[in-house]
């Protein structure tokens, strides 16, 4: 399939990126991976007038830690670059499994943090891990710039709060307390090129290796019009000691949070069921990663 016809931009500063913004408004696309985007005007969905790459803009695509308070992800970054990243690994291990999962080696290596977010797809894999991690996102315009955490960025399915004339420039971090362990899992048909059936993060932080549930976060994708996070879940998880119990608990807690859909891919019940079942595994692997805690040397 052809493209449609547009006017293409190639900044070389992001202020000049952000001036073609102000100026062409709702008319424009910008482009980063093109993972979707290009997909979206083969299509014929998607037919902007302006294409704005941000290839050449120097800095979008740095992983600068800060000073051992937490992590800033230039939006530009690409999936492979999460995934390979050792700090995120060791502390920040759901947007580094995330990223390991998405797509397949070809995609990974387009597909950016920033495309991934502000694509808003129900189903894409590093949302959920963004937000069990308390992520926010920094959003540029020519006169201002705003901080959003990312459970609060998503309006609906390919929706989100940024405004046209505004640029999602990085995503901001802080490191977990000592004894904090994640993990991220994602049911799909086969293990790469498939979109999630279910995919679920999760975030545990122990009072010491033995010790009590003193913060859980936990984060649902493919279940409902949005990424969810699964308050009354973490609730049932806090203050208590970790248990297979527990975890099944707070799965069919989360459960009641979701509103799946069914299509192609699978029922809405099989998802409800996937819900229960991941998120007790995903908590399990967490906890496991929470236990082996070390500090950095």
């Amino acid at each position: 399939m052809l493209l449609p016809r547009f006017e293409y931009h190639e900044p070389t500063t992001l202020e000049e990126a952000l001036k073609l913004l102000s100026e062409l408004g709702g008319n424009a696309k910008v482009l980063a991976g093109g993972t979707d985007l290009l997909v979206r005007m083969k299509q014929k969905i998607d037919r902007p007038a302006h294409v704005i790459s941000l290839a050449r803009i120097p800095g979008l695509k740095e992983i600068t830690p800060r000073n051992g308070h937490g992590i800033t992800v230039g939006a530009g970054a690409s999936a492979a670059t999460l995934s390979r990243h050792e700090l995120l690994w060791d502390r920040f291990t759901p947007l580094a499994s995330a990223s390991s999962r998405l797509g397949s080696p070809l995609i990974r290596n387009r597909a950016t943090i920033g495309g991934n977010l502000v694509n808003a797809r129900p189903a894409a894999d590093l949302p959920p891990a963004c937000m069990v991690l308390n992520a926010t996102v920094k959003l540029k315009s020519r006169s201002d710039e705003r901080d959003v955490p990312v459970a609060e960025f998503f309006r609906g399915p390919g929706e989100t709060v940024i405004e046209p004339n505004e640029l999602l420039v990085s995503v901001n971090m802080e490191t977990p307390p000592p004894w904090t362990g994640g993990a991220y899992i994602k049911l799909a048909a086969r293990k790469s090129l498939e979109i999630s059936l279910v995919n679920v993060a999760a975030l545990l932080t122990l009072k010491s290796a033995g010790g009590p549930i003193v913060d859980a976060k936990i984060a649902l994708g493919a279940v409902a019009p949005t990424p969810v996070r699964a308050y009354a879940a973490e609730q049932v998880l806090i203050g208590n000691k970790p248990s297979e119990k527990l975890f099944k608990t707070a799965g069919e807690t989360g459960v009641g949070m979701c509103s799946p859909i069914t299509d192609h891919r699978g029922t809405m019940e099989y998802r409800c069921m996937m819900i229960e079942v991941l998120t007790k595994r995903c908590l399990s692997m967490a906890l496991e990663s929470a236990r082996s805690w070390k500090p950095l040397k």
